[in-house]
């Protein structure tokens, strides 16, 4: 599971490094949680970075309660929930690190733990996302207009379509060797050389495996990083001593 995660390298970094452009304005973010609004790279804007809400909302549910906020790798081309997305709508999800929790010794709660590279250099995460419609109340036609006879340049209060949700979910598969020592799935860090292939690729299953462990680095954080409510450098430093 993949529940907290991290971005905090310089705008012009980024957009350097994923060759796309900021929708809007871009803040480091140091604990990133679910039901939020975050940096995504969806394949029908490629040149953009845009921002869609953590936990993905399937086109025909009822509501838009209860996000998806990871999809398992080794069956998102055939599940309900995923299929759909899974052909048509892919994204890079923009990270520099997540968060893992494990139990702590002596049976003291749980103990979180960053994943990064060692130069914390940002990296994409394979994700799918969605567009949820949510369903127009019928509204009866009285009056003149009913029957054609109204000005049909006139606006009527209410007629604008509902917002869309648009929302994402971020794919895990089994771990590697570091991050098994943490839980027993992982995000699905894409190979840097072809991300733009899970974006146009037909079938990119082949992508969705554990990235290298000898490539990455865990270490344990503050306890702070439990509420999303905290954000701020000083979670993502090592209290090791």
């Amino acid at each position: 599971m993949c529940g907290r995660y991290t971005l905090f390298v310089e705008q012009m970094d980024l957009e350097e490094r994923f060759d796309a452009r900021f929708a809007d304005s871009f803040t480091p973010r140091y604990n990133m949680a679910p039901g939020q609004r975050l940096p995504v790279i969806t394949n029908d804007e490629p040149e953009t970075i845009q921002r869609l809400e953590w936990g993905l909302v399937p086109s025909w549910a009822d509501d838009d309660a209860g996000g998806i906020i990871n999809a398992r790798a080794e069956t998102v081309h055939e599940k309900p929930s995923f299929r759909e997305a899974y052909d048509r709508r892919r994204c890079l999800v923009l990270a520099d690190g997540f968060y893992e929790w494990v139990e702590a010794s002596g049976g003291d709660g749980k103990q979180p733990y960053r994943v990064a590279f060692e130069d914390d250099r940002p990296f994409a995460l394979a994700g799918l996302w969605e567009r949820w419609v949510p369903e127009q109340p019928e509204t009866a036609q009285t009056g003149l207009e009913a029957f054609g006879g109204g000005d049909p340049d006139a606006s009527e209060e209410g007629s604008d379509e509902p917002d869309a949700l648009e929302s994402f979910t971020i794919l895990t598969t089994e771990p590697n060797d570091l991050v098994a020592d943490l839980h027993h799935r992982m995000a699905v860090i894409l190979d840097p050389e072809r991300e733009r292939e899970w974006l146009t690729a037909k079938d990119p299953r082949d992508l969705l495996e554990p990235y290298p462990a000898d490539e990455l680095r865990a270490y344990p954080v503050s306890t702070a990083v439990n509420s999303p409510a905290n954000d701020e450098p000083s979670l993502v430093e090592s209290i090791e001593s």
